[in-house]
């Protein structure tokens, strides 16, 4: 399962770290867990990102825990894991009196839950918690299924009830072990010489799935995701060529290897679901290519699925740069999936920001190597991901629109555009979270929040949180824009935060945010907005967009003084 094994990731150890962003991190465990602290670093690098890990000593959650000046709460760690192993438990279990058993799982889930909250109390940290590796222990065979007073019975309900605890506390991330493990076999991620003699739990080539599930959970909520597909059409997404076989030959459904190319497009439809943009990218004439996805029967994507559907004879390094210009997205949020050994390698050359893995020969074979893969995880979820595809559809019917004006005031006039401005309603909060975690080009400070960061700020009287929307004649762009601002005293704000949407640029809404900082300030009588740069290789995009919205250098950062200052004309309304 693991595409690396233990003593090659080990190796990365000895390299350079030192280019690369530091996240600190705090491991803590019931069994040995020095192995997996070394996995997770080493793993780090093949992400290029520098983890300091703090690992705790055999058996120390409570003392790590409950102590708030212990040496983990010291450290000041980013993200704290919680591993606790299915051998520890089974052995609490087996300990257990027998008419306490059917109660085991309410016990041990009060202990984790009583932890979570202990750590919140005393760090900011985002915890990772792996759940359980779901072993059977024999005693009841498959009538454990049905037994509460079996172990198996026992450890399904703790994993589940973990994810409904989960829910609710919006720091805390579920590392799924169990998943992981059903995927590898129990044999294989557990070695119980190495349990038995060094307290180990995870079988050493099992370690860098288990640094994955963790380094992949980091980079997610630290704003390093994957935002759009890139899909080819011919022995990809369809057996045979299109242009040669004709619509009715190509292998789709029921016609030869077809369920297996069904397979695909289902896994890819559920990504569109989640919020992951679908674009095409084929050699083939355009109506050939789109004829399928018009009128095939048993064709599971449709046009409507599809943000950017380019299909020409250009190569694909080309068509990609257009896919990634038109959605205004970076070359490392894309993975560009094609049969073909010579146009992967063509596109790994000269675009090597894009993830192109690797598809197997065998197309039965795409959906399960590509969900072994994880490329899509992410750190949150909201009602806006359910309608991304349309609105960036909806963009591609403004830049038409656009063609027939010569003035650019006369069609951001025609535009019709209105904005609602409020603080962070409960239902948005998943989505600004979101925007926190996600935007990196316009992103002033590029400082990543959880849930729980959000729904602070929005309940304290030192912060003020702004959440824009925006909407004209073509549709809703949903909430495009968040401003965190900070009072510093009596007569200042800070702009903690300000991110938006790169959907919406030279639309007047950089004007028109500055507009509602400078009233809602003023409304609250201060007299100064201060701001702050904060350069990321990504978000040089506002290097000077204080300077450019009036504010001059003071102390190091720039200030509005709101006295002076007078609001830019703009097309949006505020409704």
């Amino acid at each position: 399962m693991s595409l690396i094994r233990y003593k090659d990731l080990k190796a990365n150890l000895d390299k350079d770290f030192s280019a690369w962003p530091e996240r600190r991190l705090a491991l803590l465990g019931d069994s040995a867990t020095q192995f997996l602290a070394k996995a997770i670093r080493a793993y780090g690098y093949e992400e290029k990102m520098r983890l300091e890990v703090f690992d705790a000593d055999f058996d120390q959650l409570d003392a790590q825990i409950v102590d708030a000046e212990s040496e983990m709460y010291h450290f000041q760690p980013e993200f704290i894991v919680l591993y606790l192993s299915a051998e520890r438990l089974w052995a609490r279990f087996a300990a257990t009196p027998l008419d306490a058993r059917a109660n085991f799982s309410t016990r041990i889930l009060n202990e984790i839950h009583g932890w979570w909250k202990t750590i919140a109390s005393f760090s900011k940290a985002k915890i990772i918690h792996f759940n359980f590796v779901e072993i059977n222990d024999g005693v009841f065979g498959h009538f454990a299924a049905k037994s509460a007073a079996s172990f198996p019975f026992q450890i399904k309900k703790i994993n589940c009830e973990l994810m409904t605890l989960a829910q609710a506390e919006k720091h805390v991330f579920i590392a799924d072990l169990a998943s992981l493990t059903a995927h590898a076999g129990y044999a294989t991620a557990h070695d119980p010489r190495l349990y038995a003699t060094a307290r180990v739990a995870l079988a050493l080539d099992f370690l860098p799935v288990a640094a994955k599930a963790v380094v992949d959970i980091v980079k997610a909520i630290s704003g390093a995701i994957r935002k759009c597909l890139v899909l080819d059409l011919d022995n990809t997404l369809w057996g045979g060529i299109i242009g040669d076989d004709g619509m009715e030959n190509i292998e789709i459904g029921e016609l030869g290897l077809g369920h297996a190319y069904d397979a695909l497009q289902q896994w890819a439809r559920e990504l569109k679901h989640r919020g992951i943009i679908l674009a095409v990218c084929s050699k083939n004439n355009e109506d050939t290519a789109k004829k399928p996805f018009r009128d095939h029967p048993e064709m599971t994507l449709r046009l409507e699925d599809i943000a950017v559907f380019i299909a020409n004879w250009d190569n694909k390094a080309e068509n990609i740069q257009r896919i990634q210009q038109i959605l205004n997205i970076g070359l490392d949020s894309m993975v560009f999936l094609d049969d073909n050994p010579f146009e992967r390698n063509l596109v790994r050359e000269l675009l090597p920001a894009v993830t192109v893995p690797e598809l197997p020969e065998d197309p039965t074979l795409y959906v399960p190597y590509l969900r072994s893969l994880n490329l899509f995880e992410t750190a949150s979820f909201s009602e806006e991901d359910l309608r991304r595809t349309g609105q960036y559809q909806e963009e591609f019917a403004r830049v038409d629109f656009q063609k027939a004006f010569t003035s650019i005031d006369d069609y951001l006039a025609s535009l019709e555009m209105a904005s609602v401005v409020s603080r962070f309603e409960k239902f948005a909060i998943p989505r600004v979270a979101q925007l926190t975690q996600r935007s990196n080009q316009f992103n002033l400070r590029t400082v990543r929040y959880t849930e729980a960061d959000i729904e602070r700020f929005d309940q304290s009287d030192e912060f003020v949180p702004m959440a824009l929307h925006l909407r004209d004649k073509f549709g809703d762009y949903g909430l495009i824009a968040v401003v965190i601002l900070r009072r510093l005293d009596q007569e200042s704000a800070f702009i903690d935060t300000w991110i938006m949407s790169c959907r919406v640029l030279k639309r007047g809404m950089e004007e028109f945010t500055v507009n509602q900082m400078a009233r809602c300030a003023r409304v609250r009588g201060l007299r100064r907005l201060v701001g702050e740069y904060l350069p990321t290789p990504k978000n040089g995009l506002v290097k000077d967009l204080l300077p450019k919205m009036g504010f001059v250098a003071a102390d190091g950062k720039w200030a509005l003084d709101l006295d002076q200052f007078q609001e830019f004309k703009t097309f949006i309304k505020e409704h």
